[in-house]
C-alpha cells in the first residue's frame, strides 16, 4: 500500500465510528462494514467455489451463513493478513455429529494467496476459496484497520 493511501486510511478511520457489524451478502459478493449509523464501507468478495448455501462440512467448498464473531487475527497465514471466523458455532458442530461428518473449520477472511496480489484484479471476479472469504490485499489493509477482532459477523445468501 502505497505512503498516501496509507495516511488517508488512518484519517478516515479516525473520523468514523467504529465498525460494529460485518455483513456479507453471499448472492451479491458483498461485504458490508457497518457502524451503529449504517455503512461505513462496502466490498466486492469472493467465496468458496460452490458459494450457495450453508458449509456443512469440511471441503464442501461453501462459506458457513449464520452469525459467529472474527474472533483473532492471523498475520502468519498463507494469505494475506487474515482474520478467523469463529465457527463451527454449536449448531454447526451438532449438525455434523448428526450427519457422522467433520464439521466446518479454519475459515477466514483474508487477502490474496501470498506473492500472488498482483493477480487480485482477476482472482477477485471468481469464487475460488475453499470457503474462506476474499479481499483484494489493499481492501484487506483497511478492513484490518476499521475491524477489531469480536465484530459480530453475519454471512446469508
Amino acid at each position: 500500500m502505497k505512503p498516501i493511501a496509507i495516511l488517508l486510511l488512518l484519517l478516515t478511520s479516525f473520523a468514523r465510528a467504529e465498525v460494529t457489524l460485518v455483513r456479507v451478502i453471499k448472492s451479491e459478493n458483498k461485504m458490508l462494514l457497518m457502524d451503529g449509523q449504517g455503512i461505513v464501507n462496502t466490498y466486492r468478495v469472493t467465496f468458496g467455489a460452490s458459494p450457495k448455501g450453508h458449509k456443512s462440512e469440511e471441503g464442501d467448498e461453501k462459506t458457513p451463513e449464520g452469525r459467529y464473531i472474527l474472533n483473532h487475527k492471523k498475520e502468519d497465514f498463507s494469505y494475506y493478513r487474515a482474520m478467523h471466523i469463529s465457527c463451527p458455532n454449536a449448531q454447526d458442530k451438532a449438525q455434523a455429529l448428526q450427519r457422522g461428518v467433520s464439521p466446518i473449520g479454519f475459515i477466514m477472511v483474508h487477502g490474496q494467496r501470498n506473492g500472488l496480489g498482483w493477480l487480485a484484479a482477476l482472482a477477485q471476479r471468481i469464487n475460488w476459496t475453499d470457503g474462506c472469504i476474499a479481499l483484494s490485499n489493499d481492501e484487506k489493509d483497511e478492513f484490518m484497520a476499521l475491524v477489531p477482532t469480536g465484530t459480530p459477523i453475519e454471512i446469508s445468501w
